[in-house]
Formats: C-alpha cells, structure tokens, sequence
C-alpha cells in the first residue's frame, strides 16, 4: 500500500491559507516519502475551500517527484476546455507527473454557482472525459456531443505525455459508477468517508468482474482511497475534542458514521483500519490530518506507516 497526502485545501478551523504552509506542508510530504501530493475541488461550500488547481500548481516547485493529483476535479462545474487548458500547464510545469481524477460534483451550490443544471451532471460528466482525451492527445479527433464540442479547438502547449494524463473516475461505490469507471476511466477513485474494508473489497470485485469486457486489465487496473482524514492521539479527550469540533461540524454525514470511518484517536487504530483496506485490495490511500498537519504528517510516517509497511 502506497500513500499520498491531500494539499489541506478545507477549512476545519483555523486555515492560515498561506503559500508558506501549502510549501511547508508539501516539503515535508515529500521529505517523509509520500508518492503522492493531491487536491481536491469546489467551488462553493459550507465552509472555506482553497482553489485546487491553483494551489496544486503553486507548489509544483517544491513537491520533488511526487506525483500530483486532482481528487477529484469538476470538469462539469468548471467546464471541459478551461480545465483541460489549466491541468495541462500544470502537467507540463511539472515534467508530466500529472493524474486526473474527475467526477460529477455532489454540491447542488457548486452547480448552482456556475448556473448548470444539477441534473444534467452524469450525462455532462461522461462528455467531458471525451472532451477532456480529445484536447490533450496529439492528433485526436475533435469530441462532438450533446453537451460539448471541442471541434476547431487547439489547446497548445499540450501535456508532456502525447496521450496526455490518465484520467480516473471518482466513484463511492454504486453499481452505474463501477459501470461508469470500467467503460471510462483509467483507474477508479473511491472516498474513505464514504465506504468501509468490508464495502470496498465487495465493489472493488464488482469493478474487476466489468473490466474486460471493455478491454481493460482487472490485474493491472490501479485504484485509490481519497479524503482518508484523521488525528492521531492517545489522549481521549482531545480525541472527542477534534472529532467534534473540526469534523462533524465540517463534513454532512452523521456523527456515528464519521466516528465508525474517520481515524481520530491511537496509531495503533488507525493502523488496524487502514490494514483492513490493504486486504480489501487498497493499493494507496491520500490522507488528510485535519489539524496540526505537518506534525500529524509526522506522526503517521513514524508511528502507522512502519505498521503497515510489515
């Protein structure tokens, strides 16, 4: 199992939305050994929420050879040719260490912000992945849908890679999403507030079962856990403290639900939860300390990682 860390774009209390802690926090994910550095995507939400794209592309400089990920991007909500254009200059400032996870959007107020309709959101979202592969590989046909067209469309410079960026789907877990990631994607993205070992290893068979039939590889077929936040302690107080104050209040799920799936509390828990979903078939799991981060960054390469890794 491999590890990654998500650039701490959310507020959950005290944000400083500074270039120098995105650099400090980047420098020291690579410095610890992490494979990948990502950020997640909204435009609109209940609370503070740092643009991915730009911030992903400001520390570009410092992120040594991790690889750079968007978990996920919003080509619906920010439309496919202004993205395509933004995440190949990020791809090719960064010596093509780009991967794109994109998905739908599930905020009604990202959708109403940019006046598309929340409906159309799957239908849009197929389309862009067309569109989005048209305007980054040399010499491909235009895309021409019912939503976008990229016809007459020339988005020099294009990413490093001729074929341009792999692209993966963002999915919780639905049949019509596995189905969605088989038939489309390069690699499925699935969310830790949002499923268990046990909902994982059931879906993640499902999605190696579909893969064939589109000509893909179950063996091969890469896949990711992404907002896998947490706080290690071993004080319990402060442990009710921050699930209280920075996650519950944060995230629109219950509070039962986020205690069963988000790790705050010992190492040794967090370990055994993220052992759980390496024998689900998790092969990397992006992390995110909801406070204190570059010193829970610290904590988990010293204290969970080692666990892991034997």
């Amino acid at each position: 199992m491999d590890f990654g860390a998500h650039l701490p774009l959310m507020d959950f209390g005290g944000n400083p939305y500074t270039l120098e802690h995105l650099t400090a926090y980047t420098q020291t994910a690579a410095r610890l050994g992490f494979r990948t550095l990502s950020a997640n995507d909204h435009m609109a939400y209940s609370v503070p929420w740092l643009d991915g794209p730009t911030a992903l592309a400001a520390v570009i400089g410092c992120s040594g050879t991790m690889t750079l990920a968007t978990t996920v991007s919003l080509p619906v909500i920010r439309g496919p040719v202004p993205l395509a254009k933004t995440l190949a200059a990020i791809d090719r400032l960064s010596g093509g260490r780009l991967m794109v996870a994109v998905g739908p959007g599930s905020s009604q107020e990202d959708f109403d912000s940019v006046g598309v309709d929340f409906a159309e959101r799957w239908g849009r979202l197929d389309e862009s992945i067309g569109a989005l592969r048209a305007l980054w590989r040399t010499g491909a046909p235009p895309f021409v849908g019912r939503f976008y067209s990229t016809a007459g469309i020339s988005l020099d410079p294009h990413p490093v890679r001729p074929e341009g960026p792999v692209i993966w789907l963002g999915s919780w877990g639905s049949e019509i999403g596995l189905r969605r990631t088989a038939r489309l994607a390069d690699g499925w993205l699935a969310s830790a507030y949002n499923t268990t070992p046990k909902l994982f290893a059931a879906n993640w068979i499902q999605l190696k079962e579909l893969l064939p039939s589109h000509g893909k590889d179950p063996g091969s077929f890469p896949n990711a856990l992404a907002t896998m936040w947490f706080y290690i302690t071993e004080n319990q107080g402060e442990a009710d403290r921050v699930m209280r104050e920075r996650v519950v209040r944060t995230i629109h799920r219950p509070e039962e639900m986020l205690r069963e799936r988000v790790p705050i509390g010992p190492a040794e828990l967090f370990a055994e939860k993220l052992s759980d979903f390496a024998d689900a078939g998790v092969q990397q799991v992006l992390l995110w300390p909801v406070a204190d981060e570059l010193h829970q960054l610290e904590l988990f390469w010293e204290m969970v990682h080692p666990a892991i890794a034997t």
